[in-house]
């Protein structure tokens, strides 16, 4: 009996590979991550859950190509009460940049253009703007001519001077009026950019941009397709990212997670502004892509990959070696210490300073609405958090590397 009893349990090991025993405790180990320790991420989550900061999230994380931890928890709908399921969708805001940024290098390996090129080779009107030489006087303020042109570089690392609309500034409120007013095509809001001056000279700053649109209308103008048609046929389709788009098809709209915020008292609510799920028709590089976590997480692993899923080349190695590498040499990322920018992608260059357990060379970004991932080339792991609460805040990214990390046991 006792000799079964060994031997049925070393045919666990041997086929599974992740079962660890000790004297205190049963544990299972999935690509050398403790399941044990990840359990300490979800207890964060449900904590911020119970104290209102949070209708709920889904979590994934990946190591070695395998799920390690995939996991739903409290509410799409607070107001309702609608338990949040794992394969929900949620509004990427500005986590539609990085996958814009690789479909637009797609490009790059195909040769339309070279990444020092002046945009103006390819959009005239980007020839002569001007830099404002006082944020709070707007776009009526004094102006200076540039100092060199905008380059394509410029765009994917945010250091064209171009605003977001998004700080305090009479101009970055222009470029907000600009860039949500009424249009029906990027071009058209790209278009209506130009008409507010750079916050600073080209290659200057690290300042936070709506550039990825420039990098859509160039997505449109090499491939000779719509954006979302070009997505489709090169990403989306070929990954298995069925549940990625601008628009959420009608059968699917239930899935849709509502966006959150604090009311007055300090309450979390419903909001009573929704992005809108149908009728898109501003294919944006900025914003606007719809998701999953587990359609997400595919796409990192493509990147983890080197570029490679399911058989398929999708970028080669040295495009993402590239895109994860400092572009930006020694301006600053300012309140991130410890980062530096590449091609679409926030790196870590010194993991000390960050103050978070992590990996030099790690790459991530997230989203307005509190929509966080990281790839770590080292690990070799993807992590993927989604919730939707309009309150952003770093807290939860680090988070999720610091509980991430603390699971490794290898």
């Amino acid at each position: 009996m006792k000799f079964t009893r060994i031997f049925l349990i070393c045919q666990v090991v041997i086929l599974s590979g992740t079962i660890h025993l000790n004297a205190q405790t049963l544990d299972t180990i999935i690509s050398g991550m403790s399941l044990n320790r990840i359990q300490r991420y979800e207890t964060y989550i449900k904590k911020e859950i119970n104290e209102g900061k949070i209708p709920g999230a889904v979590a994934m994380v990946s190591r070695k190509g395998k799920i390690v931890y995939n996991e739903s928890f409290g509410y799409r709908n607070l107001e309702e009460k609608i338990a949040m399921e794992k394969e929900d969708l949620f509004s990427l805001a500005s986590m539609t940049k990085p996958i814009i940024s690789v479909a637009f290098m797609m490009l790059y390996e195909e040769g339309h253009f070279s990444l020092k090129d002046p945009v103006s080779m390819y959009l005239p009107k980007f020839k002569n703007l001007v830099v404002t030489l006082n944020e709070e006087k707007g776009k009526e303020g004094e102006t200076e001519p540039l100092n060199r042109e905008i380059t394509i570089a410029d765009l994917l690392t945010h250091t064209s001077g171009m605003s977001h609309g998004s700080g305090n500034s009479k101009l970055d409120q222009d470029f907000k009026s600009a860039r949500y007013r009424k249009h029906n095509t990027v071009l058209s809001r790209v278009n209506s950019y130009l008409e507010i001056p750079l916050t600073s000279q080209p290659g200057a700053q690290f300042y936070y941009s709506a550039a990825p649109d420039v990098l859509s209308v160039l997505i449109e103008q090499f491939s000779g397709l719509s954006t979302i048609e070009f997505l489709k046929k090169k990403l989306f389709i070929p990954l298995e990212m069925y549940d990625t788009g601008y628009n959420i098809a009608p059968a699917d709209q239930y899935r849709r997670v509502q966006l959150h915020e604090q009311n007055k008292e300090g309450k979390l609510i419903n909001s009573a502004t929704q992005p809108p799920m149908s009728g898109n028709t501003i294919w944006a590089g900025t914003s606007g892509l719809f998701s999953s976590a587990s359609d997400y997480l595919k796409f990192c692993q493509m990147l983890l990959n080197n570029g490679e899923s399911n058989g398929q080349r999708f970028l080669s190695r040295k495009t993402i070696d590239l895109m994860t590498t400092n572009q930006i040499g020694d301006l600053s990322l300012k309140t991130m210490q410890g980062h530096k920018f590449g091609l679409g992608f926030a790196v870590v260059t010194d993991v000390a300073a960050t103050k978070v357990l992590g990996s030099e060379g790690v790459y991530f970004w997230g989203g307005a609405f509190n929509t966080h991932f990281f790839i770590d080339p080292k690990e070799k792991i993807v992590a993927v958090f989604m919730t939707q609460v309009a309150a952003f805040s770093w807290e939860y990214h680090n988070k999720l590397q610091q509980l991430v990390y603390q699971s490794l046991v290898d």
